[in-house]
């Protein structure tokens, strides 16, 4: 029995290192694409000198910052700072808003930090599927330079296929991304292997010191280069990122027992292939394949491309659905493609995104072109969590001040420079992620502080809960009651809904059975559901009007009708509801902009233009379109 169990879960750890292996490094998996192309390429601003102190500078770079930021900062630190076990700056930034106080500068830096990140992520969701797909479809020029016309068309067909899939769920293909990644991984390894092989001296490539020597030589070129350089480690995030789904073991072991030293062996043998035959450096990586095996290992990189750009697609929703939860995005309508909570399909997000990427692939053509424009996202984002991360190690892990000091120091170090240099190509397409992302976090930033407003002056009009219900029982002769259940969604407990005033007022009768239902989300991705609800009775155990708060997770699915069964099998309502018959209010809020003070009028036609993208909220929380009863009030802003 004993050894039974311990294969089953032997077997359930590789089938889990397998899946990460799929999911999580598809976009540093593709890194080596168009990495040291762009390094060496001869159209670049400053091209590096293609050298033996050149080729083993930037080797020994790129080595060392993976190892630094993806192995020792992620896998070995980051990773450890989970939130119930999801990862993400989302989740980082949960930890932070716990565990300081709300109110102060500190707070509202380190929360308009994380809204940064998180923003920037999009414009990452954006770059990935766009530069990835167009330098695997270029490996068609290095077998044949007469396919060049046709890249681009391919890569247009293959990126709309893409976002056309995406309502299927990635569950449906994802038993495939972990066996195709393998081969992907270990075919990396193998023709570097070949190459290192031959030129076996390029290992020395590996000591720190030719990093060192490169930058004390050409100081100018070095930092420039690190531009290029650190295309190596975009998507190192996605190990923290996709922890949630896979746990942090299996993610850190597919890291280091395949893909670090397969990446590791690739780099090596593009570096020797550079140095020893520097006449044609056009596309090192292909060039690395031998020529039987080329036209394979293009359709092998165009699976493993797409891989990588599901794996930031797939991101773009999660982060999409955090954003709603937490209060900064407007509800939008939700698909779940599995019975796993994290498998979803946001529409309004994945057309957008496809419209995007298919218009960076049409003006840019090419991946070279493309890479000015990936970096800053990825560096901007390993920063802020840099920064979250050592706030979590202060204030949750109590850390002395000398250590939290010295590794945010160190670690800054290399993002900033990294962030530096990436900030030279802002004019040469890195305006688009920063553009993309400024963008999104105006609209985080709008909605949050709207909602705000929104929600204070509500409050004011809806008057307190507890006093409408003294008022109800104040009534003489008492209020008369209608058959059936009555349940009123309201986000709060204590203002009265204005739904259920309304009702009131204009039908001057209440249901037998009223529920005021507070849906609250709460700074965690989910919630057990032992510790779901809190049912108060409000004063009065014997007429049938209790509260009811229903607690979620950021990454819970609010399914009232399943609430509402749970509460009633939880034996503590004071009266058995109608449940399949229950009739359902919301509140319409149509919101009217004025002159009152608390934002400024550009921003407030943002947020109104926001409001009316929101998602219907029948459809939002699975309640019956034929039970819900809309009731219209407004409110000014």
């Amino acid at each position: 029995m004993h050894s039974s169990a311990a294969t089953n879960k032997k077997g359930a750890t590789a089938a889990l290192t397998l899946g990460a292996l799929g999911v999580v490094f598809g976009d540093i998996g593709t890194s080596p694409l168009y990495a040291l192309q762009t390094v060496f390429s001869p159209s670049a601003p400053h091209p590096i000198p293609v050298d033996k102190a050149g080729v083993y500078g930037i080797i020994s770079l790129v080595f060392w910052s993976i190892m630094i930021v993806v192995t020792l900062k992620y896998s070995v630190l980051i990773m450890r700072a989970d939130n119930d076990g999801e990862g993400g700056i989302m989740a980082l930034l949960t930890l932070v808003r716990e565990r300081i106080p709300p109110q102060g500068k500190i707070t509202v830096t380190l929360v308009v930090l994380g809204i940064v990140g998180a923003s920037l992520f999009y414009g990452d969701s954006i770059l990935t599927p766009a530069i990835s797909v167009l330098s695997a479809v270029e490996g068609m020029e290095v077998v044949n330079s007469g396919f060049k016309d046709l890249v681009v068309p391919i890569t247009i067909g293959i990126i709309i296929g893409l976002f056309m899939i995406q309502k299927m769920g990635t569950h449906k293909v994802g038993r495939l991304f972990g066996p195709v990644m393998l081969v992907w991984f270990l075919s990396l390894g193998a023709i570097g292997l070949n190459k290192v092989l031959q030129h076996p001296e390029i290992i020395k490539a590996l000591s720190p010191h030719y990093a060192v020597d490169f930058f004390f030589h050409h100081r100018l070129i070095g930092f420039f280069a690190l531009s290029a350089v650190v295309l190596t480690i975009t998507g190192a995030e996605a190990l923290y990122a996709d922890m949630g789904h896979f746990g942090r073991k299996p993610i850190v072991r597919a890291w280091l027992f395949i893909t670090f030293p397969c990446l590791t062996l690739n780099y090596l043998g593009q570096g020797a292939l550079i140095l020893h035959a520097p006449m044609d450096i056009s596309n090192p990586f292909f060039l690395l394949v031998p020529e039987a095996l080329r036209i394979p290992m293009i359709v092998l990189a165009a699976m493993a491309t797409v891989i990588a750009s599901q794996a930031v697609i797939s991101g773009a929703f999660s982060v999409t659905r955090q954003a709603t939860q937490l209060g900064y995005l407007p509800r939008v309508r939700i698909s779940h493609t599995s019975r796993d909570p994290g498998q979803i399909y946001v529409p309004a997000i994945n057309w957008v995104l496809l419209v995007a990427v298919l218009t960076l692939v049409i003006l840019f053509g090419s991946s070279a072109a493309l890479a000015g424009a990936y970096g800053i996202a990825v560096t901007a984002c390993t920063a802020i969590d840099t920064v979250l991360f050592f706030f979590v190690v202060r204030v949750l892990w109590k850390k002395p001040w000398w250590m939290v000091v010295t590794g945010a120091a160190f670690f800054l170090t290399f993002d900033l420079a990294f962030l530096s240099a990436c900030a030279t190509k802002l004019f040469e397409g890195g305006y688009i992620p920063v553009g993309i992302g400024a963008f999104v976090c105006l609209l985080l930033l709008t909605w949050q502080r709207g909602r705000s407003l929104v929600t204070q002056r509500r409050a004011e009009r809806e008057g307190s809960l507890q006093e409408f219900i003294e008022e109800l029982h104040a009534v003489e002769p008492p209020m008369p009651r209608t058959p059936g259940t009555a349940v009123f969604l309201h986000p709060g407990d204590q203002t009265a809904p204005l739904a259920m005033r309304a009702n009131v007022e204009h039908n001057h009768s209440l249901h037998e059975q009223v529920v005021i239902l507070w849906i609250q989300t709460e700074q965690i991705p989910h919630v057990p559901p032992k510790e779901r609800l809190v049912i108060n009775d409000l004063g009065y155990s014997d007429d049938g009007i209790f509260h009811v708060t229903a607690k979620f997770g950021f990454q819970d699915r609010p399914n009232i009708p399943r609430l509402l069964r749970q509460a009633q099998a939880s034996g503590q309502l004071e009266s058995v509801i109608d449940i399949q018959n229950a009739s359902y209010f919301l509140s319409k809020m149509e919101i009217r902009r004025t002159n009152l003070p608390g934002m400024s009028s550009w921003r407030k036609r943002i947020f109104t233009a926001l409001n009316r993208t929101a998602t219907d909220p029948v459809s939002f929380f699975y309640l019956p379109y034929d039970q819900a009863v809309i009731m219209g009030s407004h409110v000014e802003l």
